[in-house]
């Protein structure tokens, strides 16, 4: 459990850089057609040269890496704050509700099916905001921690809705539907003029630049902070001079790197990368519900909390339930590239077992690992003859 859960969060976080690139030079298409949509020859060799630049800048401190993603972090509000501003100024009411549901266009299937069908892209939205736990040891306050926490839940919940509510009011789902990426830049266009388009390409710019190297530093401090508690194996430890996980930060931006070629090869969208990233993490959030459910139920860790035991077994409850949802919601493609992806892991799962001594696999483990191979077979066949796709 502990180990599937690191590994896929690992891979879902290393795949979400992968879709950031695309997506930058992807926006950076609009002022250079020469990236088309992020996947071009020219767009993977400078997003190849853009990937190690930031590698060898984390290996420099985690620190001054941080530092950067603070000034890049106050620099990409200025757009959205701006669009936010605009885009309530010329909201229209009578845009926004028409066709409310979209029973209009049969496409878009029942109100439940548009609900199923958004999910992935909803989770990638949230994906992330518990990153500060994987930080917290080198927190100054444990307690701020669960203010980040908080906060960047509540900030990102209040952008998503204002900036997805006020773009209905501003332009018709199937004009919305027909954006490119970035979106936010056409309706932006739609209501200013083409200068709307630039500031929020240059913002977007801006934000995926900081948003790279936090993931970055994720990627790393996500194999380092495993391998420390012996899910992961022990060479994933190791440190260079200046506090960096080096090993875990080569072995995931060297991943990045595999990935972006293959997107030369497959064409692969931002779109199509971010629903795979996300597939991956969904099995993780499953199983960290199911154990707050297993720690409930025992009375693990309560022994001086008894009265938090029942409040925390219904949201854990709540939680798995949304995970087992979630999992439907992505359909049996992801789950099948997902378990193409986890098959792998059982290489370093393996290692780390033997270094403690202990049998690689437990029964239980035996049947989850065959089930795994069975799965990754079918989505390697798939791949292969072109029913499945990245």
């Amino acid at each position: 459990m502990g180990f599937s859960s690191a590994w896929g969060y690992w891979i879902s976080a290393w795949i979400g850089n992968v879709s950031y690139m695309v997506l930058l030079f992807s926006t950076l298409g609009y002022f250079f057609p020469v990236f088309g949509e992020g996947n071009t020859l020219p767009a993977v060799i400078c997003a190849s040269v853009l990937l190690w630049l930031l590698h060898f800048l984390v290996l420099r401190g985690i620190k001054e890496a941080a530092f950067i993603n603070t000034i890049t972090t106050i620099a990409k509000m200025v757009p959205l704050v701006l669009f936010i501003v605009i885009a309530a100024i010329a909201f229209k009411m009578d845009v926004f509700t028409s066709d409310f549901w979209g029973a209009g266009n049969t496409e878009l299937g029942s109100v439940m099916d548009q609900v199923r069908n958004m999910m992935l892209v909803t989770v990638w939205v949230f994906i992330g905001i518990e990153g500060a736990s994987i930080f917290s040891a080198r927190a100054e306050k444990r307690s701020d921690v669960g203010k980040a926490t908080v906060i960047g839940f509540v900030g990102v919940l209040l952008l998503l809705v204002l900036v997805n509510v006020l773009s209905q009011g501003i332009m018709a789902q199937a004009e919305l539907a027909g954006l490119k990426n970035p979106s936010m830049a056409g309706v932006l266009e739609h209501v200013v003029g083409p200068w709307g388009a630039q500031l929020i390409s240059i913002g977007l710019i801006v934000s995926l630049a900081g948003a790279l190297l936090s993931w970055t530093l994720l990627c790393a401090e996500i194999l380092f902070a495993s391998a420390r508690d012996h899910t992961m194996p022990e060479f994933l430890r190791k440190e260079n001079a200046n506090h960096v996980p080096a090993n875990a930060l080569w072995l995931s931006n060297g991943l990045i790197q595999l990935f972006l070629i293959i997107t030369l090869f497959n064409s692969s969208t931002y779109l199509s990368l971010l629903y795979l990233a996300t597939s991956m993490i969904l099995v993780p959030y499953f199983w960290s519900s199911a154990y707050g459910v297993l720690l409930a139920v025992r009375g693990e860790t309560y022994e001086n909390a008894g009265g938090e035991r029942n409040k925390d077994l219904l949201i854990a409850l709540i939680s798995s339930i949304y995970a087992i949802w979630l999992v439907y919601a992505a359909g049996i493609q992801y789950l099948l590239l997902s378990a193409l992806l986890y098959a792998p892991g059982a290489i370093l799962f393996a290692k780390a077992k033997r270094e403690l001594g202990q049998p690689v696999f437990t029964g239980v483990e035996k049947i989850i690992f065959i089930a795994v191979l069975i799965g990754a077979a079918i989505a390697a066949y798939g791949l292969y003859d072109g029913f499945l796709s990245l």
